[in-house]
């Protein structure tokens, strides 16, 4: 089998007739699936019953989006715990099989109804001047080895235990990955041509970005997709842990043939076409003060004070990045800021992982966790003594609340993200932040529909 490159290789011959759509690939391999979807008349309106990914909730807003509509999406991915039948203490199994039970009642009541016939699915968003389309679709989950879907981040075990338990109890995908690639055009075509007609839903949501979805059912039009992904391979852009998911739960069901196990919702954007945003994820230390953090630095790094609001203090942070070198912004939530940066060459030889490519080396994320987290500060990676936070502004509300020091980071670069992917090397988990992510709940894959 030849392993194709990022940007081309050998194409792969088309699949046996009566199945559109597919064809046996060395590359991405994506296929339709009947959608699962929100009945408007059933539901208040779309965009309250959507939600974010489950991994960025916050939670000061989650009941907000429980109350929203009682057939949130939140209430399927992020299922509250119900005592079970013999009283017992509530856990992870009785919230999976709450959320399961949620899920059968909303397709029984028609909230949820099956779309008529599988489906490639264009989606597009659009926000603040930036436009993204891609493709929602299946895609085999059994080609990590050959290099076709390429992980950058580490990922923790507890987070895909969850996945996996909510996913296995519920026969669901109940929120698509996002994952890019460089696509040769085919694709790319079938979008512009289909998102001419009209969508199968519209709305916006309280962000303010504006979703559609069109549905691609014609069989030349699915085969054409099929040849264009058949010598491409993707990036994870978020969604580690629920790739874990789909590649541990496909193990699971090895034994049974064709599968539905076997392939898992995505959504696929051709970065050439449509670069995604890279944001950094920023950390709360809950128990690590300030003072503390920065005694320990010593004088193995500079320490410079920097003014606000936070928006000035993330533009020094940029600036220090933009001169070279690693540098991070804490912050204990009370306005004030030191800029740490310049650390002791000597001290970064002794703490970081000398296996690994240079370019990781000097990863802020590396340094922060090899040099200052287990090394300097001695933080245990657990989630009582670590908070991972999308926004600088709710990691210094954080830090605030919990008398924390909030870490905070400057993105890295896309196409470094891909030189270390291609070269098998994964970043620390929760390195980036890429977007826009999807909204959740638009469209879901239920595995007993096929």
């Amino acid at each position: 089998m030849t392993t194709p490159s990022a940007d081309s290789g050998a194409q792969a011959p088309a699949g046996g007739p009566g199945d559109p759509g597919h064809v046996a690939t060395a590359g991405l391999s994506l296929t339709p699936f009947r959608g699962l979807r929100y009945r408007p008349d059933r539901v208040g309106n779309l965009a309250a019953v959507t939600s974010p990914p489950y991994d960025v909730v916050d939670p000061n807003r989650r009941l907000d989006l429980e109350t929203a509509d009682p057939h949130n999406i939140v209430r399927l991915i992020l299922p509250r715990p119900e005592p079970d039948d013999s009283g017992d203490r509530p856990d992870r199994d009785t919230r999976y099989r709450h959320a399961a039970r949620l899920l059968a009642d909303w397709q029984r009541e028609g909230v949820l109804a099956p779309d008529p016939e599988a489906a490639l699915y264009v989606y597009e968003q659009r926000a603040d001047g930036l436009l993204q389309r891609g493709l929602i679709g299946s895609l085999a989950v059994s080609g990590r080895e050959a290099g076709v879907v390429l992980p950058h981040e580490d990922v923790m075990p507890r987070p895909v235990a969850d996945r996996v338990g909510l996913m296995r109890t519920t026969k669901a995908n109940l929120e698509p990955l996002l994952l890019t690639y460089r696509g040769h055009g085919g694709a790319a075509q079938v979008i512009e041509r289909t998102v001419l007609g009209e969508p199968l839903l519209t709305t916006t949501t309280s962000d303010g970005t504006h979703h559609r979805l069109w549905a691609v059912t014609d069989p030349a039009e699915l085969a054409e997709v099929s040849r264009d992904l058949a010598t491409c391979r993707a990036l994870i852009a978020d969604g580690h842990h629920r790739w874990e998911m789909y590649l541990r739960l496909q193990r699971e069901h090895r034994h049974l043939p064709r599968s539905p196990w076997d392939r898992g919702m995505v959504l696929l954007v051709d970065t050439a076409r449509y670069p995604l945003r890279v944001r950094a994820i920023h950390r709360v230390l809950y128990r690590l003060p300030i003072a503390e953090a920065l005694a320990a630095l010593g004088e193995h790094w500079q320490v410079k004070e920097v003014p606000g609001p936070l928006e000035h203090a993330l533009q020094a942070l940029a600036d220090a990045k933009r001169q070279g070198g690693n540098a991070f912004l804490l912050t204990a939530g009370d306005s004030v800021f030191r800029l740490i940066s310049e650390p002791d060459e000597t001290l970064l030889a002794t703490t970081v992982p000398a296996d690994k490519p240079d370019e990781w080396r000097h990863l802020d994320a590396t340094v922060l966790h090899a040099t200052l987290l287990d090394h300097t500060w001695r933080v245990p990676d657990g989630p009582d003594d670590i908070g991972y936070l999308h926004a600088a502004a709710a990691a210094e509300r954080e830090a605030a609340r919990s008398g924390g020091t909030a870490v905070l980071l400057h993105p890295v670069e896309e196409s470094v993200v891909r030189r270390l992917a291609e070269q098998g090397v994964t970043m620390p988990r929760k390195s980036t932040s890429f977007g826009p992510k999807p909204a959740t709940g638009l469209v879901l894959r239920s595995l007993e529909l096929g």
